[in-house]
């Protein structure tokens, strides 16, 4: 059973769930070529700048945010890996900080 999948626990996911999600879309993103392409050219990194920015604190936030900003792809994610997508949106808030839960 996937961590976020069906049978999972209710309510806003853990900050290390919402890690947890967000590296899985990572790899999401990450197994396209034309997904990653996108990402790079809409963050202006690079593949090397890609690594480097993956160790700010803020980019897993950062990796949510261009899903929910792209509803195909984050339906398609959270179909992929068994998640509600609300629980994306969740982790969402949860990884970019209690001024952010508003939005």
């Amino acid at each position: 059973m996937p961590p976020f999948g069906q049978g999972s626990r209710r309510g806003p996911p853990t900050a290390g769930e919402s890690e947890a999600i967000a590296i899985q879309a990572i790899g999401y993103i990450a197994a396209d070529d034309e997904r990653l392409g996108r990402f790079l050219a809409l963050t202006g990194l690079d593949p090397a700048g890609l690594r480097a920015a993956a160790r700010e604190p803020g980019f897993l936030a950062s990796v949510l945010d261009h899903l929910a900003g792209y509803e195909p792809d984050l339906i398609a994610f959270a179909t992929e890996a068994g998640i509600p997508p609300e629980k994306v949106a969740a982790a969402r808030l949860v990884l970019s900080g209690p001024d952010r839960w508003n939005d």
